[in-house]
């Protein structure tokens, strides 16, 4: 059922994969102009054709509205807003490319949870940097793709510091089953989208060693002690982690095997080599890339995070797995909520 929409819009979709597909699907049942650009011709075409991504999200009906294309100047030619769906290690080279055929003003919503390998940039960091006169925000939150074009109840986060830009998100995206809260702290937002990609790995691997609840209720409530604590560090507002995009999206990732992540890490866990698990699993797993950097910064930042030494030892430094958990249960018992309420 298509909603109506007094103001349409024209909107731009950068990326094929499953949450491009699925935003897209949600803005033209809005009744928008929606756009949605493939970088692979044969696979723009096909979907066009078929009106189905059957790569991604196969079985799955695309919007007899929406419009597909290759031609990236074609998909963005007046758009109000265009949403980046592009994997980390690729952001920056397409930004750059569609920068040039933006109108000013245009707004730019990254959808990456990721940081690029070479300078520890977010993707918000990269469009500022790589356009001019453009209105930045980012989409994060516990929200799966192919549960999404289901119809389950879904919500996420649009975090910029442009309140009208926010208003006119959550105008876009809103419908029936899909509800979109804001944020003014885009940095937190986003690290929080990035970081619960590490602790999805460890999650997974606990469930191919046939661990129990406890074990992961343990590793989930660490998980997000630790990334607060980073957040911290890193000047991020540690509240914005106890919102969706933080401990919503950190469950979701963390308990469920539509996760990318978490499927790598059962299968490291189930004695798999890393890029063997990496290969089976067919899309990009943007945590493998972000233990590397996050376990880099907080080495040289002094912070504590043993789940993450705990990780990188595991897939990058070749140690048993039962090492690393005995290390880890005999490490120091420190103190359990770091934050209150109270003055």
């Amino acid at each position: 059922m298509q909603k109506e929409t007094s103001n349409p819009l024209s909107i731009a979709v950068l990326g094929g994969g499953s949450f491009g597909t699925a935003i897209a699907n949600i803005i033209a049942g809005n009744g928008h102009d929606t756009r949605q650009w493939m970088r692979d011709s044969e696979s723009a075409e096909a979907c066009r054709e078929t009106r189905e991504n059957s790569k991604y999200l196969p079985g799955v009906a695309l919007h007899p509205e929406l419009c597909i294309s290759s031609d990236l100047q074609e998909v963005v030619r007046n758009c109000n807003i265009v949403f980046v769906a592009i994997p980390s290690k690729s952001f920056r080279e397409v930004v750059r490319r569609v920068a040039p055929l933006l109108k000013p003003g245009t707004m730019l919503i990254s959808t990456t949870k990721g940081i690029e390998h070479d300078s520890f940039h977010l993707m918000s960091d990269i469009l500022r940097e790589e356009t001019q006169g453009m209105r930045v925000g980012v989409l994060s939150g516990p929200n799966f793709a192919k549960e999404i074009v289901a119809g389950h109840y879904t919500a996420t986060v649009v975090a910029s510091e442009d309140e009208a830009l926010c208003k006119d998100i959550q105008s876009a995206l809103h419908s029936e089953t899909f509800r979109v809260y804001s944020s003014n702290d885009v940095f937190g937002v986003e690290l929080a989208g990035a970081l619960k990609n590490i602790y999805a790995i460890v999650t997974g691997m606990a469930a191919a060693l046939d661990r129990g609840q406890n074990t992961i209720s343990l590793l989930i409530t660490r998980s997000l002690a630790e990334m607060m604590r980073f957040a911290e560090a890193m000047g991020a507002d540690p509240m914005t982690f106890i919102g969706l995009a933080g401990v919503g999206d950190l469950i979701l990732t963390c308990s469920s095997d539509l996760s990318r992540n978490y499927r790598v890490g059962y299968l490291v866990g189930k004695g798999k080599p890393l890029d063997r698990a990496v290969a089976e699993i067919g899309q990009v797993a943007e945590g493998v890339n972000t233990v590397r950097l996050i376990k880099k910064k907080a080495d040289e930042m002094g912070v504590y995070m043993p789940l993450v030494s705990a990780i990188h030892a595991i897939l990058f430094e070749e140690r048993p797995i039962p090492e690393v958990i005995r290390n880890l249960m005999s490490g120091a018992q420190t103190f359990d909520v770091a934050y209150s309420a109270k003055p």
